[in-house]
């Protein structure tokens, strides 16, 4: 069993008014989203048993959002109730299909996690926990989740996905802090090429998997969207997939796809079943040209709509 912890907002999809681009109303449509979040739904679309951590509203998102946990049977058995606001995300699809995002986080339900409402043991089924973007590096829920990716580590395989959010906390120094931090428990990292170079800098890929491997990750993946990925283990193996090429609606949810993928693929092959030992087995091609073709039918799609095990197969 997958538990990922943290995101839990709206996209709200911006479209200019289609009679007069020049209009400044827009039409807005919603879509529960968040990266962690993504990736449960992935992984429960993919036939696993999915949880999910967070701090759930009870405005009028919180109850979708429910509605949508019941619907893609997520177990929501240990988030916390409030009654703050759920975070809201704008969308603006730019013209190659990538998306710009405006966020509303201020003391909303997500980030606003203490940690002494985190779960004080978690279910003995639990394999892998994940952890990634805007609720690591935005406190306290970014404090809390943290501390429970060290106190998990001895146990469990931990899964990290920095997925920057610079809009919401543009100190870049506090990014690196962070990556720091959830990396000393990570045994798998991923991350796409720009999160790297604004963590980093640019063509600074090496120096990226040298210091996941350095904190103590097993693997390491890069996305480079539809110029496909590369995956690393500490052994110095490593392979490249190329990007499968479709017809792009938006790029919403495909790296939540490819780690949700990489993550499935490691299940299906056993490499789970040991614990985070056997984690560095998994065959860097086979789980990324499986992962990459999941991404790719995402980006097919409006929104973050993650495909199913039978859309694969």
């Amino acid at each position: 069993m997958y538990l990922c912890c943290g995101d839990a907002l709206f996209d709200m999809f911006a479209e200019k008014n289609r009679e007069d681009e020049a209009a400044s109303n827009v039409n807005l449509g919603g879509h529960v989203g968040g990266s962690p979040m993504n990736v449960a739904t992935g992984l429960a679309r993919l036939g696993h048993k999915s949880r999910y951590f967070t701090k759930l509203s009870s405005d009028l998102f919180g109850q979708r959002m429910r509605g949508h946990f019941k619907d893609n049977k997520i177990d929501i058995d240990l988030c916390i109730d409030t009654n703050l606001n759920t975070t809201l995300a704008i969308v603006e699809k730019q013209a190659d299909g990538s998306a710009a995002y405006v966020f509303y986080t201020d003391n909303t339900a997500d980030v606003s996690i203490e940690a002494n409402e985190l779960p004080s043991s978690l279910p003995a089924d639990i394999q892998v926990v994940h952890f990634g973007s805007y609720s690591t590096a935005v406190d306290p829920t970014s404090s809390s989740l943290m501390q429970l990716a060290t106190r998990e580590s001895a146990k469990r395989v931990i899964s990290y996905d920095p997925n920057l959010r610079p809009t919401i906390e543009p100190d870049i120094d506090k990014w690196r802090e962070v990556y720091a931090g959830f990396a000393g428990s990570a045994t798998i990292i991923k991350a796409s090429d720009e999160d790297i170079e604004t963590l980093l800098g640019k063509n600074k890929e090496d120096q990226f998997v040298a210091d996941s491997f350095s904190h103590g990750a097993q693997l390491v993946f890069i996305t480079r969207g539809p110029d496909g990925g590369s995956g690393f283990k500490a052994n110095g193996e490593s392979a490249h997939v190329e990007g499968v090429k479709v017809s792009v609606v938006d790029t919403v949810g495909a790296g939540d796809t490819f780690q949700a993928g990489i993550l499935h693929w490691m299940q299906s092959e056993g490499h789970l079943n040991g614990g985070a030992e056997l984690v560095g087995e998994v065959d860097l091609q086979a789980s990324m040209n499986f992962a990459i073709k999941a991404a790719a039918i995402t980006c097919t799609r409006s929104g973050a709509d993650l495909p199913y095990l039978s859309d694969l197969v």
